[in-house]
């Protein structure tokens, strides 16, 4: 209420001008409270590019928000007075000011929306940046005997009228996903991305990231990345005129040398505010009825957005807390140290941990199919894996990431995202990517120390779990194949498989924060 002192929390992925928190806030009176804290800097091992392109962007939102008329706390990391926690820096404000009443948008995150839950005097309000909240998606599965992602994307994208022509789908078809598994020709290279030069308060973030945090995971020069929403609207327009047109034909390939492709690479701006998902879809199917894109792109794209990003933050505020524990494949293998070096003979997983090393990115495929699915075969423990992906990416925040791993990609979750694990051999990657030409294992070679271990480790899974995949529909005819192999072959694979997997080494206690 205007003329009465109130304290507006903003946290760090929450760098939206309209963000709930300030929609009726009395400028004059009310105070913004920013603040970068060890508590959140260190709770994973994060990437040093993730920690100054949050810590950046925080800054130079905070400064916008001061030329815009705001009054601005702001604690910076290196603030001799720094309390160390959000809830420490709330205690602090509210000694120095005189504040009636403290809000803040709901946290993306089960741990800190309790912490602040428990705060005298603060209220939570509904982050309206999403296209349907938490109670909408609990009404929106209540009854569902399966919870699958098309179906509420049908339902989102007549919610929305995105791609709609009146009550049917645009073009005659929901999903173009068999569009989108196009190979490059050889030589293929998507366009550059923007790059933008780190001005003052950036070139003073990369020296503290440096200095404070000199052993995290990833290279933090060259960093080149938007930190301000003008910077992010322009890495915005440059995908959707130079990418998006064939970002659909290949939008599952990887190739070496090429991190980006023909991918948006916003992900990181939507996650933290500079970018509206509503306003970015609508300008996707502007391209496409504008004849610019094909609609395998646009369809591609906003399924991306309206399905899969609300679908998996509505399961995790479902399930959570008891989602972190999920490990419905008693999967317990220590996380192997090449997650952290990229010390490994796999070409694929090489550069899928090169690539995230130098960028704190890499495209939905890697993610899923080679870091995700090694994982996966090897039985790698659900936790350790969902810490890493949370630690090595600048787009990773608990509610997106967490579904993604645990659940899509794991099958931790029993089966409540997918209808069947996303398992495959190493024909998969030899078929969507150029990796297995020059890689060191044999891609077709099933058996043996020169085999593609995804061969082996395949079978090895199927084996493992046999009598629970026997009973899923989509599983049934794999089972059927291994039940069909001799009992030497069989053995062979156990061998293989045990060969491989004993010689991993544990990624040590640096690794793991």
């Amino acid at each position: 209420m205007p003329g009465m002192a109130r304290l507006l929390l903003l946290l760090g992925d929450q760098l939206s001008a309209g963000i709930a928190a300030l929609a009726d806030a009395d400028r004059e009176a009310d105070v913004v409270l920013m603040a970068e804290v060890a508590e959140e800097a260190r709770y994973v091992p994060h990437h040093k590019k993730k920690l100054a392109f949050v810590f950046s962007a925080m800054r130079h939102f905070g400064e916008a928000l001061r030329a815009d008329g705001w009054q601005v706390r702001y604690t910076s990391l290196d603030d001799p007075d720094n309390a160390g926690s959000l809830v420490g820096e709330i205690a602090r404000a509210r000694a120095d000011l005189d504040i009636d009443e403290i809000l803040c948008t709901e946290p993306g995150e089960w741990r800190l929306r309790g912490a602040l839950a428990a705060v005298p005097g603060l209220t939570l309000v509904p982050d309206t940046r999403f296209l349907i909240d938490p109670a909408g998606f609990r009404a929106w599965a209540q009854g569902r005997r399966q919870l699958r992602m098309e179906y509420f994307y049908r339902d989102m994208r007549r919610r929305t009228g995105l791609l709609m022509d009146g009550d049917a789908p645009a073009g005659g078809e929901w999903n173009y996903d068999h569009d989108n598994r196009g190979t490059p020709p050889p030589g293929t290279s998507g366009p550059a991305l923007p790059a933008f030069e780190p001005d003052a308060i950036t070139q003073a973030v990369l020296e503290m990231v440096e200095r404070r945090f000199p052993d995290n995971f990833g290279d933090l020069h060259p960093f080149s990345l938007a930190v301000t929403q003008a910077d992010a609207e322009m890495a915005r327009d440059h995908f959707l005129a130079h990418a998006l047109p064939r970002f659909g034909d290949y939008q599952d390939a990887m190739r070496r040398g090429e991190p980006i492709l023909f991918h948006a690479h916003l992900a990181l701006y939507l996650n933290i505010g500079l970018l509206d998902p509503l306003d970015l879809c609508r300008r996707v199917e502007a391209e496409w009825r504008a004849g610019r894109v094909p609609i395998n792109s646009a369809e591609g794209f906003i399924r991306q957005i309206l399905g899969w990003r609300e679908y998996v933050r509505g399961i995790y505020w479902l399930h959570m807390p008891r989602y972190a524990e999920a490990n419905a494949l008693e999967a317990h293998r220590p996380l192997p140290e090449f997650y952290w070096t990229a010390k490994t003979d796999m070409a694929c997983m090489r550069d899928a941990v090169e690539q995230t090393r130098a960028h704190a990115y890499a495209h939905h495929i890697q993610r899923l199919m080679v870091t995700g699915n090694f994982a996966l075969l090897a039985g790698i423990d659900p936790y350790l894996v969902h810490v890493w992906y949370m630690a090595v990416y600048a787009d990773a925040y608990e509610w997106v990431e967490m579904p993604n791993t645990i659940g899509m990609a794991l099958f931790a979750d029993g089966g409540i995202m997918g209808s069947k694990p996303y398992a495959a051999s190493g024909a998969y990657i030899d078929r969507m990517s150029d990796y297995c030409a020059g890689c060191r294992y044999k891609v077709k070679l099933k058996a043996g120390p020169d085999a593609c271990p995804f061969n082996y480790l395949y079978w090895d899974f199927v084996s493992r779990h046999r009598d629970r995949f026997a009973r899923n529909p989509r599983m049934g005819p794999i089972v059927r194949n291994l039940d069909r192999m001799t009992d030497e072959r069989k053995a062979e694979i156990r061998a293989d498989s045990a060969r491989f997997l004993d010689a991993l080494v544990p990624a040590g206690s640096r690794w793991n924060g």
